[in-house]
């Protein structure tokens, strides 16, 4: 039988076996993209999103159709380049 763990959630997660472990260490080892974290390394990660500017507020705006699919059609990023979009608006026209 594996090994598992519960979590807080109460999931109940299986663990890799001694077997299944030295199999995924050793293709860690073998990517030389990838590499264990140290302990100081690991304590530095954050969970969950980056905070913001804090300058932004939220708002809820209605947009036709054809720019949002416009926008987005561009990739990633597409509410920064509305938000630059109306900001160049503000400088060119205020």
């Amino acid at each position: 039988m594996k090994p598992s763990i519960k979590t807080r959630s109460g999931r109940v997660l299986s663990m890799p076996t001694p077997v299944e472990d030295a199999a995924i260490n050793a293709g860690i080892a073998q990517d030389p993209d990838t590499y264990e974290l140290a302990a100081a390394e690991f304590k530095q990660l954050r969970r969950g999103r980056p905070t913001g500017s804090g300058t932004k507020v939220q708002v809820t705006l209605r947009i036709d159709e054809e720019v949002v699919e416009k926008f987005k059609a561009s990739g990633a990023g597409w509410q920064t380049r509305i938000n630059d979009a109306l900001k160049s608006w503000v400088q060119h026209n205020a």
